[in-house]
């Protein structure tokens, strides 16, 4: 449950270099074959009986709507899913007739935009062009709305990028997952174990590794490992990934080993070379590395141990290539939920994510998981090794655009693998997130989009220098604009990581951050952003030392399962949720180009004090040499 437009990638690494090991490695993306037998004629008749199955007193309009145009939905839906999967272009036209879908609530949001007096509320986004830009967006819509047909009707946990997220991020507590288990199975769920079973049955497989990248994966994940420990039993089943790696470390609940057997930490490939030759009965329990398992009885009980029989972790020149073999790489949805062009590379168009460098290279910032394995165990690869690797997965795929997911891409690998594309021609597009550090010189940044990148992401966080002095995040308000300029002079489209509620900050912090935001906007530094909350964390330099912060760390509450936020006292006693609307707010309409020239604190519902910064501070800042 993470993308419905292109794969993660763990499951083509992992199968690449399981392969390359000679290991008979296979992979399936269950989260979009759920997404897509849910979503078509089958799934919605289905879920017509479920929406039926509400009380009328308690049907909303987005029910009502679906009961009563359900015929339609029928009638559109496999085509709509085709269209956005690639496969029926002209549908467009019908689409944009806005009289072929019905509109669900979802479509109100149609109304909010401006109006150009042509009676076409989306005629300033797309123009009179567009064609299948705009019908992509409308059918987005209508696959929201029947989003949330699916979660009044079936599951109020659902979604399809974060399902069931509350029961399992920074739960210390088992409990919340333990008693979703129990529950009786949903439709979904039971579409689900249909989905496993069938796996199950068409590879046969001794082992199955559950990669899970974040808390939304989680419940799904447990779900498919229930079925598979119920009805098959001697398959082994091993989670893995990103929400393990941060917030499992110190797992303790043996109710985990009811539904899958190993828990490992960390990069896969040494910890899942070594369990396999345990399980192959070539290496015993406690030469395991880095993996979670469980003594004793079964049934909820035993205790749970971490084994780390010490042993080197694969270099990142030799994991291999990764492999989409077996993933239907043409079943994805291209989906436009947002209009900004920055924010659509998340949801539209497939690409091909490749990791440029193990961890970061910078690993200095406070706020970040810098004590982890997926942060400080840097190690790069040379610019011919990932051109040969992008060669293959183009030859393999026939798509040639990539989406490097390094934590931060580091310039002078950058630069290397800029040539290295260059002489070789491969004509690839390409994007990734970067520190927005003076290495990015304009020279640097066109040479890039000569390579091919047609965006760049990167953590501007707080926009104070005072703050990210603190943070130790190396950089400069006035720096990052002279950076972020350069990409955009060199045709590159820049999104701006934000962040807000950082220990210390004031509210006069916070409008000053935004007025920053508001220039660079106003300059051309960056088309793109978003404010997310800051989040304390235990592996992170504000959780290992909170003094130097000057922050109190709330104590933990008991619990075997997840331990990664941490409350926290801040003495400055800033109301950061009020504050956060107000940033949210702006910056969607600065991404729509709204409101750029006006006066920050009109976006706030609270009172707030005047900016401090100069209204051409940024502007001056980039007429500087």
């Amino acid at each position: 449950m993470t993308q419905l437009n292109t794969p993660y990638p763990s499951t083509a690494y992992l199968t690449g270099f399981l392969r390359s090991r000679g290991v008979q490695a296979f992979q399936e993306d269950l989260a979009l074959a759920l997404v897509l037998r849910l979503l078509s004629r089958q799934g919605l008749c289905e879920l017509l009986e479920c929406a039926t199955a509400v009380p009328e007193a308690q049907r909303s309009d987005t029910l009502h709507i679906f009961i009563e145009e359900h015929a339609r939905y029928v009638a559109t839906i496999n085509r709509v899913i085709a269209f956005l999967q690639g496969r029926d272009s002209t549908l467009a036209h019908r689409i944009n007739t806005r009289a072929y879908l019905p509109e669900g609530p979802r479509f109100a949001t149609l109304d909010a935009y401006p109006d150009d007096d042509s009676g076409d509320p989306l005629a300033w986004a797309f123009g009179s062009l567009g064609l299948q830009d705009r019908a992509r967006h409308l059918a987005t819509l209508y696959l929201n709305d029947l989003a949330d047909v699916l979660r009044q009707a079936v599951d109020g946990r659902f979604e399809f990028v974060r399902y069931a997220e509350s029961i399992a991020a920074s739960q210390h507590s088992f409990d919340p997952l333990a008693e979703a288990l129990a529950a009786p199975p949903n439709l979904i769920d039971q579409t689900l174990a249909d989905l496993t079973r069938d796996a199950v049955l068409r590879h046969q497989p001794d082992v199955v590794l559950l990669s899970v990248p974040f808390p939304g994966s989680v419940y799904a994940a447990l779900r498919i490992g229930q079925t598979i420990k119920a009805e098959y039993p001697q398959v082994r089943v091993v989670l893995g990934g990103g929400f393990v790696n941060t917030e499992l470390r110190e797992l303790a609940e043996p109710r985990v080993f009811d539904v899958v057997d190993f828990v490992t930490l960390d990069a896969g490939e040494r910890p899942l070379l070594a369990l396999l030759e345990h399980l192959g009965g070539h290496r015993s329990r406690d030469e395991l590395v880095r993996t979670f398992v469980r003594d004793g009885n079964d049934n909820g009980s035993g205790t749970v141990r971490c084994v780390r029989h010490p042993e080197p972790d694969v270099p990142f020149e030799h994991v291999g290539t990764p492999t989409w073999d077996g993933l239907p790489l043409h079943d994805y949805l291209s989906l436009l939920d947002m209009l900004n062009p920055m924010n659509r590379l998340w949801s539209d168009g497939r690409w091909n994510k490749l990791t440029i460098a193990h961890g970061c290279y910078w690993k200095k910032c406070s706020f970040c998981d810098v004590s982890l394995d997926y942060i400080s165990r840097y190690e790069a690869a040379s610019a011919t090794v990932l051109a040969d690797r992008i060669e293959a997965i183009v030859k393999e795929t026939g798509q040639t655009g990539f989406h490097f997911v390094d934590e931060a891409a580091p310039p002078k690998v950058l630069k290397a693998l800029a040539h290295e594309l260059i002489q070789r021609q491969l004509g690839i597009s390409w994007w990734g997130n970067v520190r927005f550090e003076k290495s990015f010189t304009p020279e640097l940044c066109q040479l890039l989009a000569d390579s091919g990148c047609i965006a760049i992401s990167g953590g501007l966080e707080v926009a104070s220098d005072r703050l990210l002095q603190l943070m130790k995040k190396g950089v400069s308000v006035e720096q990052v604009a002279r950076v972020t300029r350069a990409f955009t002079d060199a045709g590159i489209l820049v999104h701006a990581y934000l962040m807000y509620g950082f220990p210390t900050q004031t509210a006069q912090d916070t409008v000053d951050a935004l007025e920053y935001v508001r220039q660079l906007f106003e300059n051309g530094c960056i088309q793109s952003g978003f404010f997310h909350r800051f989040a304390c964390t235990v592996h992170s330099p504000v959780g290992m030392d909170p003094d130097a912060y000057g922050v109190t760390l709330q104590p933990l509450p008991d619990g075997g399962f997840a331990r990664n936020d941490v409350a926290f006292i801040d003495p400055t006693g800033t109301d950061h949720e009020r504050l956060g609307q107000g940033l949210k707010k702006a910056i969607y309409n600065f991404m729509h180009g709204i409101g750029v020239d006006s006066d920050v604190r009109g976006w706030f519902d609270v009172r707030v004090p005047k900016p401090t910064v100069g209204r051409n501070k940024i502007a001056k800042a980039l007429a500087q040499p």
